[in-house]
């Protein structure tokens, strides 16, 4: 085979592979497409690769030139046909009749909306945030906290035990007593977390919920501090004109213990009413000095709250469970 020959066959296996696809449909599938392709090409193809090394020396450069361009060109009118079966492909299948599908767009949880809107009114108020195991020894859950040996959270009837020392924390104030134990006043720390009870799962109560603790340590805080801080906070989050009362509550950490109102509109007709958001008191010595800190030296005062409680006062939702159902048709009223 002479060079000019050589030639003419590779142009000529070009014009007939181009030919080809020029001729399919274009709702042909790629792969019965490549199938008469190859069918085309590929003896031809093998022929011209093997005649290469039959050429003159003189010669193999442009034949070779010749055999890379032709693989080009068959290469690049497959992709030509494979760019209008797609766009011939969308045009048949298109139809303008049709309404458009909106799209999905997520959106945070109601209960984590209202936790990162208290979180930001107390960072605005001087408070950090502190994190702690879910999993936490007796004594970071109630020892240090003052409760008695015989009180009935302590009882495995009435607390998730992971262990004979173990359990599911049932509150975020060991996050307190830890970051007491590491950084030294003054703190502000507010404590967000999951909790866990034995508790049966109704319109206000569920086994394992978001609760939100808050701490102040320093000289000299008094309840006064309580007072303002947490009226201030109410005030913030449900608007300016909200009053706000205290009335007297027992918790074992706290002494004296109190438990803060708001007046909320629940959305159901019968206006303003007291509901109780959160309970709080000063830090009682024996948690201080648990924590290793001198309780003549310093005072605290503590508060804590649940996230899903708050959000029902806050939406006027009537019954806790909604919020764990996941129907996106009532998540997504709250949809910022």
């Amino acid at each position: 085979m002479i060079l000019s020959d050589y030639l003419a066959q590779a142009e000529a296996l070009a014009r007939d592979c181009r030919a080809l696809l020029d001729r399919l449909e274009s709702a042909t599938r790629l792969d019965v497409a490549k199938g008469q392709l190859n069918a085309l090409k590929d003896d031809r193809l093998a022929a011209l690769q093997a005649a290469l090394r039959t050429l003159p020396a003189d010669d193999r450069r442009a034949a070779g030139a010749a055999f890379n361009t032709l693989k080009t060109s068959i290469q690049e009118a497959l992709d030509s046909f494979a760019t209008r079966q797609v766009a011939g492909t969308g045009a048949e299948r298109f139809d303008g009749t049709m309404p458009g599908r909106g799209t999905w767009r997520g959106s945070l949880h109601p209960v984590t909306l209202v936790i990162d809107e208290i979180c930001e009114i107390f960072r605005e108020l001087g408070f950090t945030i502190a994190l702690g195991p879910e999993a936490e020894t007796e004594w970071y859950n109630f020892g240090a906290l003052n409760f008695p040996a015989d009180h009935p959270a302590m009882e495995l009837h009435d607390t998730l035990y992971l262990g004979e020392d173990t359990l599911l924390r049932t509150h975020t104030s060991p996050v307190q007593v830890r970051t007491m134990q590491r950084f030294a006043p003054p703190i502000r720390v507010l404590a967000p977390g999951q909790v866990y009870r034995r508790d049966f799962f109704d319109a206000t109560h569920a086994p394992a919920f978001m609760q939100l603790e808050g701490l102040a340590i320093d000289e000299g805080v008094s309840f006064v501090d309580l007072k303002a801080t947490l009226a201030e906070f109410a005030r913030r989050f449900y608007g300016a004109t909200r009053r706000v009362r205290f009335g007297p509550s027992y918790f074992p950490f706290v002494e004296p213990g109190a438990q803060m109102d708001v007046e909320v509109d629940l959305g159901d007709g019968k206006g303003l009413r007291w509901v109780e958001i959160l309970g709080c008191g000063m830090v009682h010595p024996n948690v201080i000095e648990a924590a290793g800190l001198d309780s003549e030296q310093y005072t605290g005062w503590a508060f804590g709250m649940g996230p899903a409680r708050i959000a029902m006062s806050r939406y006027g939702v009537n019954d806790i469970r909604t919020f764990y159902d996941s129907d996106v048709r009532f998540l997504e009223q709250f949809a910022r």
